[in-house]
């Protein structure tokens, strides 16, 4: 399936023949790109062009990928896809890429072919759960315990009505739980609904999601009162949830 030419993306690595080899790859499939070779030519054209998703190597000169994803998830930023490029050694940077809201991550060396599928892959994610839903939609919440997850504003609220905010990542875990509750997930399945890709034998991206998500709702692993794992299986959730019914229409 051919993407269509509207789609727009923008590769920020300091390799230009990475970067000329992709784009020249990606440009046959029908994609526009648009290339920066650091922090400061990606804010430039951020700025002046429309942007569909951000391919961000995490080693770079000067401000590094993982500043800069940071930077792009900060209060008040703008969505934007984002798929991090990391040498395969580089675990920890990838976990924190993924706590810092990154939707996807490649590893080095990459095939053409992989990135453009996770590029398809995270772009129809984005398309079928929208950042923020449309404006003239009534806002919806999804209580559970002394919570309630704003669906537009996508974050918590506690008992008091304090906001807690989400990464992207952390949000669409905790929205695809509350949609599936008290039901074993496993491991593949909160991959493919989260992140549209498959586990690996050392991907730990969802348990670490998990605790992230547990620490948000001050749930601890042993004895949790919300998230359950179950061993050898996935993970749980294990309270009644309830879905605020929308306005009625006038």
């Amino acid at each position: 399936m051919t993407t269509p030419t509207t789609d727009h993306v923008l590769i920020v690595d300091d390799d230009a023949g990475i970067r000329e080899l992709v784009a020249e790859y990606l440009r046959r499939q029908g994609l526009q790109v648009s290339l920066a070779a650091d922090g400061r030519q990606m804010r430039e054209l951020l700025a002046s062009r429309r942007i569909d998703l951000l391919v961000l190597d995490l080693m770079l000169p000067g401000t590094d990928g993982v500043a800069l994803c940071r930077e792009l998830r900060s209060p008040g930023a703008p969505p934007l896809p984002i798929i991090m490029l990391t040498a395969r050694s580089d675990e920890a940077d990838r976990i924190l890429g993924l706590e810092l809201g990154a939707d996807d991550y490649v590893t080095k060396p990459f095939a053409a072919r992989e990135l453009l599928a996770r590029i398809h892959a995270v772009l129809r994610r984005t398309r079928m759960l929208p950042p923020n839903m449309a404006a003239a939609e009534p806002a919806r919440e999804i209580g559970f315990g002394h919570w309630r997850l704003d669906t537009t504003a996508r974050h918590l609220l506690d008992a008091s009505g304090a906001v807690v905010a989400l990464s992207g990542a952390e949000y669409r875990l905790l929205r695809v739980l509350l949609d599936h509750p008290q039901r074993i997930l496993t491991r593949d399945q909160l991959l493919q609904l989260t992140q549209g890709r498959d586990a690996d034998v050392f991907d730990r991206s969802i348990d670490l999601l998990v605790s992230r998500v547990r620490q948000r709702l001050g749930d601890g692993a042993r004895g949790s009162r919300y998230i359950k794992t179950v061993r050898n299986e996935g993970y749980v959730f294990c309270a009644d949830v309830q879905a605020a019914p929308r306005p009625a229409a006038p």
